[in-house]
């Protein structure tokens, strides 16, 4: 099954919220109405903006007519805003002075349509990069303050902790806001360049976002620089790649390829690799016209020379590293021209971009045609997909007119029009496989000289490259038939996966959206009866102990399997109310394997990610139910908890409920209580490194014996050892484990 990510047209982002699907709706415009009592507001916030950029506290705001007391705004922007206009961009926060948010949402940003005549750019650039990577979700909204209306301004997602957590899965990273401090200019780039071991030295180009990083930082600038071959080991190439090819197919240059190589973030993930965040996109499709060039220049840019602005720009120049490293590497290369290739097709030669804006156009126009405070005339707002505007001392190009000429350049060039592989034909030798059984998949592949297979098994996890062969060795046929293959262990219940390969002139992925795009396998499963499943642990006070992907403390509840069988989800629901039994239901696809669990956040959020559900838990008078539209699967009740004690299953998945220590996603034991076990930060383990390719060391205090168990809390083996134990963890599939040691666990990651 193909996992595609439509177009916005196609299909809005779905939350399971009202709110949040109305925040970032295409097809709404949203009303925020600002009231503050000081009349002298505009003054008040001109200058925090001149000073620490500070909040000044409005009295309220009304989102969608929805109203929150006491909220921060303060001004931001940098050559967007300007003291001596009346509208500037804004950034709104509800939870500054209370805990409030709208859909999950704390922080609204919004831009004053600076350098962009369309007015469209920023909410059109970011949604069509999501077809391609992970980005903010954007729209428009119409602002008001003290009833008067300031305009129509784009609206996009806060990229913070929790965006973070919403697409990659942890909270807690090494995270970089990725823009000069000081005033941009040719010489301060925020561009992973290395300066030196001294931290200090990239202060003025970066900004921490995360508790700690600067360290961190000087590395990944010294891999960046010094060391491509590192670059696998330490980024998300793929997103990277992505990046660059969106930046330069669009000709987006206040980005990470034009003169301040600014404008992105960039985090680090639970497997310890940089994954590239592109922000403020409001002069996408050439309205910011400076490439750079050295350490020095500008890089002014014309209309016709960014519509024949060249993919290959800056690939030998060691003030885009990023951009040398990928050019320079044969592979990575021809990477970058399939995914500019797919982008072209997609959404410039189809004619994609011209129906976005074509709606995004009809529904702005009326609030453009009111706004006074806009900078550019309604008349330009009409002409502006067809029309260079002169703004100042260059030119912004109509966006039809850039796009145009860029499709009738790019499809000029060898690179563009050279045969790539052609892949046809996937599939598995088992299409509904046995979990832990061992498939072949195989690919028709013509043209090509080498393939590989990409995969994984958990989506929080980069994925694995195993290369196919076509020498009748890998259930591939006869040697020399065009038939690759490989082999693969089906090591969780779904399988992602996609194929890549490449000649001496392209690569070419399948799916083309590769690997933000992917294909599924899914194992063997069945329904759920009465005792197959069951609710096997119960944490209803979490204080100290396990964290989400939020970085929180909160209530869960563990469900283990009991059979033989891959048991489906996707029908079974929970709740913490006898008469209301389908209060939460397991989302779609969501499967748990024999002898393994699913561990489920019971925190009243169900817009976070993973498993969280639309309730939590009492410790007091405490309910859980697990049923699905035939009957109840099981249930537990359970009264006065104590701080990280669980109520579970002793002996495991079978027995009866008592007060334990607790076991997140393994096997219950009957430890002791008052010894609280630790999902994080181990007293008496230390292991390193994590994450580990070939080799774990595990040190701890006398002798010991160390558990091993996956992710899905399957035991894998036991060491003995006397203060160090090291694990050969070169058959270890790609994942997250557990290591258990008495009372106390860590969790590490598999990375090869």
């Amino acid at each position: 099954m193909l996992k595609r990510i439509f177009l916005i047209t196609v299909a809005l982002f779905a939350t399971g919220s009202l709110f949040a699907q109305t925040l970032y709706d295409l097809n709404t415009i949203q009303k925020l109405e600002i009231n503050f009592s000081n009349p002298d507001w505009d003054y008040r916030m001109d200058t925090a903006k001149a000073g620490d950029e500070g909040y000044l506290m409005a009295d309220w705001i009304k989102i969608n007519g929805i109203q929150y007391d006491s909220v921060a705004v303060k001004y931001k922007g940098n050559s967007s805003y300007d003291s001596t206009k009346i509208k500037n961009p804004l950034h709104i926060r509800l939870d500054k002075y209370k805990n409030q948010n709208y859909g999950g949402y704390k922080d609204i940003k919004l831009g004053n349509g600076y350098g962009d005549p369309s007015m469209i750019r920023e909410v059109m650039a970011y949604n069509i990069l999501a077809n391609y990577m992970h980005c903010p979700r954007s729209n428009f909204a119409q602002v008001y303050i003290n009833g008067a209306y300031y305009g129509i301004y784009s609206s996009a997602e806060n990229i913070d902790e929790k965006f973070c957590a919403d697409h990659f899965f942890s909270a807690k990273g090494t995270f970089f806001k990725c823009n000069p401090i000081v005033n941009p200019g040719p010489t301060t780039k925020s561009n992973f360049r290395h300066l030196g071991t001294d931290s200090s030295l990239y202060n003025n180009y970066y900004e921490l976002k995360s508790n700690t990083g600067w360290n961190d930082l000087v590395a990944l600038c010294d891999s960046v620089t010094n060391n491509t071959a590192s670059y696998e080991s330490m980024l998300d190439v793929d997103r990277i790649i992505w990046m660059l090819a969106f930046n330069n197919t669009f000709v987006n240059l206040d980005s990470y390829n034009g003169v301040f190589a600014q404008n992105h973030y960039i985090y680090r993930d639970l497997t310890n690799h940089y994954n590239p965040v592109i922000w403020d996109l409001n002069m996408c499709f050439g309205a910011f016209p400076f490439a750079g060039a050295g350490n020095a220049s500008m890089g002014n840019q014309t209309p016709l020379s960014m519509q024949q602005f060249s993919p290959a720009n800056h690939a030998a120049d060691d003030y885009w590293p990023l951009i040398k490293a990928i050019q320079s590497n044969d592979s990575y290369r021809k990477k970058y021209i399939a995914h500019m290739k797919t982008m072209l097709n997609e959404i410039i030669v189809s004619g994609q971009y011209g129906m976005l804006a074509a709606q995004m156009i009809n529904l702005v126009d009326t609030a453009v045609q009111s706004d006074v405070f806009k900078k550019y005339t309604y008349a330009q707002f009409q002409s502006a997909m067809n029309t260079d505007i002169v703004n100042g001392s260059y030119t912004i190009p109509g966006i039809s007119n850039l796009m145009s000429g860029r499709a009738t350049y790019l499809q000029s060039l060898p690179e563009f029009s050279a045969v790539a592989p052609a892949i046809s034909g996937i599939s598995a030798s088992n299409p509904v496989p046995n979990y832990n059984t061992t498939i072949t998949l195989t690919a028709n592949i013509s043209n090509t000289n080498i393939a590989y297979l990409g995969y994984r098994f958990d989506k929080r996890l980069k994925f694995q490259k195993l290369p196919m062969y076509d020498d009748g060795a890998h259930n591939d046929g006869a040697a020399g038939d065009g038939t690759f293959g490989a082999d693969v262990t089906m090591s969780g219940a779904v399988m992602q996966y996609y194929i890549y390969a490449e000649n001496s002139d392209a690569g070419m992925f399948s799916p083309q959206r590769a690997e933000h795009e992917y294909y599924s396998l899914t194992v063997a499963n069945v329904a759920p009866v009465a005792g197959s499943i069951v609710i096997n642990e119960v944490l209803a006070d979490n204080k100290n102990n396990v964290e989400d992907e939020y970085d929180d403390h909160e209530d869960w509840i563990e469900i283990y399997n009991n059979g033989n069988q891959t048991i489906n989800l996707s029908n079974v629901y929970l709740s913490d109310n006898m008469n209301t039994p389908l209060k939460w239901k397991f989302p779609d696809n969501t499967y748990i394997v024999p002898d393994g669990y699913v561990t489920v956040w019971a925190d009243d959020d169900s817009l976070e990610q993973i498993l969280h559900t639309n309730f939590n838990l009492n410790k007091d008078t405490g309910f859980v139910m697990m049923s699905t539209l035939s009957g109840i699967l099981d249930s537990v009740s359970f009264f006065a908890q104590m701080s990280d004690t669980s109520w579970g299953r002793y002996p495991n998945g079978v027995g009866n409920f008592q007060l334990m220590n607790t076991t997140f996603g393994y096997q219950n034991d009957h430890s002791p209580l008052g010894t609280v076990q630790h999902e994080m930060g181990s007293q008496l383990l230390k292991l390193y490194p994590n994450p580990v390719n070939t080799q774990l060391t595990v040190t701890f205090n006398g002798s010991k014996q160390v558990e091993i168990y996956s992710v899905f809390g399957n035991k894998i083996s036991s060491y003995s050892g006397n203060e160090k134990i090291v694990i050969n963890t070169s058959h270890f599939a790609d994942g997250i484990y557990v290591a258990k040691c008495e009372n106390e666990v860590l969790r590490f990651i598999v990375v090869h």
